[in-house]
């Protein structure tokens, strides 16, 4: 018979969703409580522990310089034909929506194939959503183009890269259960 422990992060593992910056309440998210989160990333499984994970968190002040930065970026590098200004003030406003932006990095140790070191991130943010999700607070993690010139910005090495943002906010939306294929249609048993 499962634990109540199986069945509370089954439940939290089944209700996590993308949730999006329109629907944030602007309340502050306490920077103790995204430190708590941050220790549940950091329990992320990781090969030859090389630990490839780093954030870099944006809040209060820090909001407006991301959201200056990533519209600056957008304008810089997007032709003219495919500017949008709308687009524009949309990455701004995200940003600022948000009670948090963690800028996600992975720092390549050469140790070990880059893909797991990526694996290795991807769940530390996977343990970094579900977290806030029982917390309830929402999040995404958004990959825009412009994060492969967003590395002086955030002072990355050369052996580190930024995959993308995890914006994060307290939210009123219900909770839903994942739209997903049959679960038959992505697992075969061989007994």
């Amino acid at each position: 018979m499962p634990s109540t422990h199986f069945e509370t992060i089954k439940h939290i593992i089944n209700h996590r969703r993308a949730v999006f910056p329109p629907s944030y309440t602007g309340q502050v998210i306490p920077k103790e409580l995204l430190t708590e989160l941050l220790d549940c990333a950091d329990a992320a499984p990781t090969h030859k522990l090389t630990q490839p994970w780093q954030f870099v968190v944006f809040r209060e002040q820090g909001l407006s310089r991301l959201a200056d930065q990533l519209a600056s970026l957008y304008k810089a590098h997007t032709s003219p034909e495919q500017f949008l200004q709308k687009k524009l003030e949309s990455t701004r406003d995200k940003v600022l929506r948000s009670g948090a932006v963690m800028a996600i990095v992975v720092s390549y140790s050469g140790l070990i194939p880059q893909w797991e070191e990526l694996a290795a991130t991807a769940c530390a943010v996977q343990n970094l959503w579900l977290a806030a999700s029982a917390a309830d607070i929402g999040g995404y993690w958004s990959s825009p183009g412009t994060i492969k010139h967003i590395g002086d910005f955030l002072g990355l090495a050369e052996n580190e890269e930024c995959l993308g943002f995890f914006y994060m906010g307290y939210h009123n939306e219900p909770p839903r259960i994942a739209n997903r294929r049959p679960l038959g249609e992505k697992v075969r048993w061989e007994e």
